[in-house]
């Protein structure tokens, strides 16, 4: 298991130095659930003196979160690439928590001939549904019941898109209720197709992302929408 916040995926108005770490925390679950290795770098050791290269994907990458963190994925393939050619490994994986992550790493493998096996990990949610981040730290008990809405009000949205409502008024309609369940603004609420993050397209399987601020914290959810 790889543990490294990466300061090449924060903009400098963004919460790298109070992003919450808890590597001894992280180090006993791990151990608990069977891992062997963990690899916890600096980020001297990812990033020495002189170092002046950066991966950008495209694809995928482009809008949702590319509109609001513009350098976040170059932060991620790069530090991704990195990590496979330390470590060689045979698969890796990634949580669907973080869909347009998910699809940028499976591009970048795929255009730069990784020999990596991504997998993606279904998000684990509380017993409300919302989906564990490490961000969810960040929120007192009032938040954390209005951030529960998010993926009741993505899920109800997906399967009104799924049942042919349009989606231009749907993900309007999502942004609004989303709003008045309290959350301070919206980024966006958006379907794209599950492979490609292309627009989405009726009848074909897809993905209803959304990003939403409660306070200063921005939370990120995704839910399926199936094809007819």
């Amino acid at each position: 298991v790889s543990i490294f916040v990466n300061p090449t995926q924060f903009a400098p108005s963004e919460d790298l130095d109070k992003y919450p770490r808890q590597l001894g925390r992280d180090l006993d679950r791990l151990a608990g659930a069977g891992a062997q290795l963990a690899f916890t770098p600096g980020v001297a050791q990812m990033y020495p003196a002189g170092f002046a290269t950066r991966i950008s994907v495209g694809g995928p990458a482009a809008g949702l979160e590319s509109d609001f963190r513009p350098t976040f994925f170059d932060g991620v393939a790069t530090v991704v690439a990195k990590l496979f050619l330390q470590a060689s490994p045979d698969c890796a994986v990634f949580g669907e928590k973080d869909y347009q992550q998910l699809c940028v790493v499976r591009q970048l493998c795929s255009d730069l001939d990784l020999p990596v096996d991504i997998i993606g990990a279904p998000t684990i949610r509380d017993a409300h549904g919302l989906a564990m981040s490490s961000r969810n730290a960040y929120l007192g008990e009032t938040e954390l019941a209005v951030a529960r809405q998010l993926n009741a009000i993505l899920r109800r949205t997906a399967a009104a898109l799924a049942a042919g409502a349009d989606e231009g008024s749907a993900t309007v309609e999502a942004s609004r209720a989303l709003v008045e369940a309290g959350f301070d603004k919206v980024d966006y609420v958006a379907a794209r197709e599950s492979l490609t993050l292309a627009p989405w397209r009726p009848n074909r399987d897809g993905r209803l992302l959304a990003a939403a601020w409660l306070g200063k914290t921005r939370l990120i959810d995704n839910v399926e929408v199936p094809s007819a």
